[in-house]
């Protein structure tokens, strides 16, 4: 049988995490292999109000500005996570737990390119479309209770994945992430505005076993270029892999964890070669009905929302980042009431002047998510969203939405 951090991993954590930790809906055996499906479908409802078109925008701003002289906007869309579908298989051979697991991630929105690196498009939502694949998942297990276990392949990152899991939007929408009239595959949720998109990496990594309520996992993965970089100088490839890490600890009603990020980045000249590294630290107390839990992260060289994006000022000085999410979730029998609030602070790096680049993201949830069945999920969210950039400029938008979340 496969060990506890197998099925971690095995059983799509964003889906099951966010919804119920029930085993998967088809499993199959066909001699010493056991065959796994499971996934989600969620659909919302998003009604946006933007800032204004005529007020300056911000770079990096998380709140939506309307386009075209109008500033409300309205999708049906997915929210923070796309739909869902994770196969597995596992086996134990001479002692060893093995497993495999292929994750495909399809959209309901039209997205004819990448799913995640094509929000913001200029053209709008039109006929003929199609939605987009995004696999994120492809990887291998082996190990045992004794030994731990190793991970190979593609799969959800270590740095930050505490604070997405565990969000309370994560089967709902969150910030809405941009003016809907070009919707994107999936929202922010938290995204940018209290944590850094812990992202899907190639990678190898090794997870001890259980040591007292401790779990340590430390890996390599591959090395990614920061996002904002001169278009007309193509960067070196990176020298050596990232590195990754976290430890949890569990017991009872307590978790706690913390996870590091470091990696270096090769400009076009030595002078723009810079490092990389970011830590974050967190937990959750679950007294019966009542959830409380918080994370903080900070970094330096680490950029906002996405990993590496506006790290640096192109010129190999590092920009110090910083953020933290705090939430709050209470259970009525079937109906969960939360809020969260979160927070992503950029900073200037040395000697570079003000300008309309983010200082800070930040945004408010509150949201009511009603189990109508243990599989169903209906949920009401509204989002309100602040940028401001370090030239003083504000943007303000907010999103209500309305829509149903099925896992299986």
């Amino acid at each position: 049988m496969p060990t506890s951090e197998q099925r971690r991993y095995a059983y799509a954590l964003l889906m099951t995490l966010a919804v119920s930790s029930s085993a998967s809906a088809v499993e199959l055996t066909a001699g010493d292999w056991k065959f796994t499906a499971n996934g989600n479908v969620n659909v919302h409802y998003i009604a946006s109000q933007c800032e204004e078109e005529t007020t300056p925008g911000i770079t990096g701003g998380l709140a939506c500005r309307g386009a075209a002289g109008e500033d409300k906007s309205s999708s049906i869309s997915n929210g923070l996570l796309p739909a869902a579908i994770a196969f597995g298989a596992s086996t134990t051979q001479n002692g060893y737990d093995l497993a495999v697991t292929f994750g495909f991630y399809p959209g309901i929105s039209t997205n004819d390119g990448s799913p995640n690196l094509q929000q913001g498009a200029e053209l709008l939502n039109t006929g003929l479309g199609t939605t987009g694949l995004d696999i994120r998942q492809v990887f291998l297990t082996f190990g045992n209770e004794r030994m731990g276990t190793f991970l190979m392949g593609r799969n959800i990152g270590l740095f930050q994945a505490d604070a997405i899991l565990n969000d309370m939007t994560l089967p709902g929408v969150g910030a809405g992430n941009g003016n809907y009239a070009t919707p994107s595959n999936t929202s922010l949720g938290s995204i940018g505005l209290g944590y850094i998109y812990t992202d899907w990496l190639a990678q190898i990594d090794y997870t001890t076993p259980d040591l007292g309520g401790f779990k340590l996992s430390i890996g390599i993965f591959d090395p990614l270029e920061p996002i904002v970089q001169d278009p007309t100088l193509p960067a070196p490839p990176e020298k050596e892999p990232g590195v990754h890490g976290k430890i949890s600890y569990t017991r009872g009603a307590i978790y706690l964890s913390a996870s590091a990020i470091a990696q270096k980045h090769n400009g076009n000249t030595d002078a723009q070669d810079f490092d990389s590294f970011g830590f974050d630290v967190g937990g959750k107390v679950t007294l019966g009905d009542l959830e409380v839990l918080g994370w903080y992260y900070q970094g330096k060289g680490v950029g906002t929302t996405a990993l590496f994006l506006f790290s640096d000022d192109r010129n190999g000085h590092e920009r110090d980042s910083d953020g933290f999410l705090a939430q709050v979730t209470y259970k009525f029998n079937d109906l969960k009431l939360g809020v969260n609030y979160g927070e992503s602070n950029l900073d200037l790096a040395d000697g570079e002047l003000p300008s309309d680049l983010v200082k800070t993201n930040k945004k408010y949830t509150a949201g009511a998510y009603y189990s109508l069945t243990k599989n169903l999920t209906l949920l009401a969210e509204f989002t309100d969203t602040k940028a401001e950039a370090h030239d003083g400029t504000e943007n303000d938008s907010s999103n209500f939405n309305i829509g149903a979340y099925l896992s299986f």
